[in-house]
């Protein structure tokens, strides 16, 4: 039986709380397209909020002088992409951080955590040490997509090993995942410590600032890269939404639902290899998106997938819009790694997760 037609999975009861998802997801929206336009306005040129609209105008339409020339070349160059490339970063995150939690019923099972994002991370810096030399013949015919799809394969690898090591018995185990997730992710970074050992001035610090997470190399190429992988990311995520509410009832209660449970695993791995990969690729290593944001939606929404999954990416959206608004204000003229704003955002709330519900499910 095919995930999509699971049609004997009961969809979760309404209470007074889901009557509120439609003004929910609206709201999540109006505040997503509000942190967007204040995104375009801040930085050092003076593209305000009044004077956006002029800005926009002139992008669209073309400019009638200089100083709109300008803010023309500013906003769409600069700016626009950074936005977008926030946008798709933050959603990609967060929908892999939410279908996670809902595929092992546990609110600390992030891709960041468990070594999905280092797996991707050691595939990126392989690409961007060895691709002039020994990679070379592999990458150069992927053009613009070699380094989100070398993520890609590497999230997709650390996943797959991670599945099968906590499955071992036929279900996954919490704990031996977050195990071997640190295992791994310890793994992961020994060999991308060996590669930026051997790598010149110039690389090394390129994949110091890369490692820690920014927008700030935002272009119209690492949209373009990133897009097909969000696509994939998003013609999967409906088509898990009935399993995923199934296996809030544990894994044997989901099979005898009628959920293919392992075809819902395979796709659920595929998509989070996919947002994590393309996410590191194009953004470096950003952590506790995939945590915090599931989390908050749950507190609001419940745990319903069909309100999960879409408010996780409008929420992870503006959360990583917002981290990247306050990383180019805080210490201006330079500019903060967003890695680091999320971490001390993320931080507090993954032990505000554990010291109230350890490593068990969502109960």
């Amino acid at each position: 039986m095919s995930v999509e037609s699971a049609d004997r999975i009961p969809t979760l009861p309404m209470t007074e709380r889901s009557r509120l998802v439609p003004r929910f997801l609206a709201a999540s929206a109006l505040i997503l397209l509000v942190t967007a336009l204040l995104s375009l306005s801040v930085g050092p040129t003076g593209i305000t909020l009044t004077s956006l609209p002029r800005a926009l105008d002139a992008a669209w339409f073309g400019a009638s002088d200089g100083a709109t020339a300008r803010e023309r070349l500013v906003l769409l160059d600069i700016r626009m992409p950074r936005t977008l490339l926030g946008m798709f970063v933050g959603a990609g995150l967060a929908v892999a951080g939410a279908m996670m939690q809902g595929l092992f019923r546990n609110p600390l099972a992030d891709p960041g955590l468990i070594g999905v994002s280092a797996g991707a991370a050691l595939a990126a810096v392989a690409t961007i040490v060895l691709g002039n030399t020994v990679l070379a013949p592999f990458i150069e015919p992927f053009g613009i997509y070699a380094l989100p799809f070398a993520a890609f394969i590497g999230g997709a690898v650390s996943t797959t090993i991670l599945v099968a090591i906590a499955g071992r018995h036929g279900q996954l185990a919490i704990g031996t995942l977050l195990l071997a997730g640190i295992a791994l992710g310890a793994l992961a970074g020994a060999l991308t410590g060996l590669l930026a050992y051997g790598s010149d001035d110039r690389e090394l610090r390129d994949l110091t600032l890369w490692s820690m997470g920014s927008l700030g190399g935002a272009s119209w190429p690492k949209v373009f890269a990133v897009i097909p992988f969000v696509l994939l990311v998003l013609l999967v995520a409906p088509r898990l939404i009935r399993a995923l509410n199934g296996f809030l009832l544990g894994e044997a209660q989901a099979f005898h639902l009628g959920v293919n449970v392992e075809k819902t695993k395979r796709l659920a791995i595929l998509a989070t290899a996919a947002s994590v990969g393309a996410a590191v690729a194009v953004a470096g290593v950003i952590g506790f998106v995939g945590i915090v944001v599931p989390h908050v939606v749950r507190i609001i929404a419940g745990p319903d997938h069909r309100v999960v999954l879409p408010g996780s990416a409008l929420l992870g959206a503006t959360l990583v819009l917002l981290a990247d608004i306050f990383a180019r204000i805080v210490v201006r003229p330079a500019e903060l790694p967003i890695g680091i704003v999320m971490a001390a955002i993320g931080a507090p709330v993954f032990l505000h997760l554990v010291l109230k519900r350890g490593v068990g499910g969502f109960g």
